[in-house]
């Protein structure tokens, strides 16, 4: 094969933007929300859009699923094959004055994307924030009785405030991710274009292309 046919195959193959773990726990993840919003409906309106189900049983299915919503996540941190997820944690948490002047704008100032764009880290911070509250007041609400009455006070209205909040960011991300199909095929797939990364995440791009062995310093990396 030529050159230029090598060169060729490697930028069809594309970058790795997402490894199999990271693609395993956001979906293990989504399904655990799916199943935590879908029992949170009968439990706050009485009945699944006009279906009633034993409360108990949803109860269960709640509390348990709630409970289960961490694991996929801590797991992945602490196992050796994890390092990209930790690494993309730590950018996720990585913030420049432009991004923040990119958020404060509505999205109108300048920003050369990272990896991962503003508005991508604000919805991770959101959601996990929002969950790390949730799980607080559930397990309060649970087991009421081992905590201090002034911990009991506003817990229902602070889990209830707190999942509308959830439910209106995993909207936006799902229609933000299906407007972005090439964005969302990376979490089926794991990769993206080499001419999507120079578009939509131009300084991601910039340490993938810089001299060396191809892989950046994110645990990002060509296919070859």
């Amino acid at each position: 094969m030529t050159v230029e046919g090598s060169d060729a195959a490697v930028a069809q193959r594309g970058l790795v933007r997402f490894d199999a773990l990271e693609r395993v726990v956001h979906w293990t993840s989504a399904a655990l929300f799916t199943v935590l919003f879908a029992t949170a409906i009968p439990l706050y309106y009485g009945s699944l859009f006009g279906l009633d189900l034993p409360r108990f049983t949803v109860e269960q299915i709640h509390l348990w699923t709630g409970l289960a919503l961490p694991v996929p996540f801590v797991v992945a941190m602490v196992l050796p094959g994890g390092r990209r997820l930790r690494r993309d944690l730590r950018r996720v948490n990585e913030w420049t004055r432009s991004e923040v002047a990119w958020i404060g704008s509505w999205g109108r100032a300048e920003n050369a994307a990272d990896k991962f764009n503003p508005g991508q880290k604000l919805n991770a911070v959101v959601v996990a924030a929002s969950s790390v509250v949730l799980f607080i007041t559930g397990v309060v609400l649970k087991w009421f009785s081992l905590v201090p009455v002034s911990w009991r006070s506003g817990a229902t209205f602070v889990h209830d405030t707190f999942a509308w909040l959830l439910v209106l960011v995993v909207v936006g991300h799902i229609v933000m991710a299906l407007s972005h199909r090439e964005a969302l095929a990376s979490m089926v797939r794991g990769r993206v274009s080499e001419s999507w990364a120079k578009r939509h995440a131009p300084r991601w791009w910039a340490e993938l292309d810089a001299p060396g062995d191809g892989r950046d310093a994110t645990g990002g990396e060509r296919t070859r």
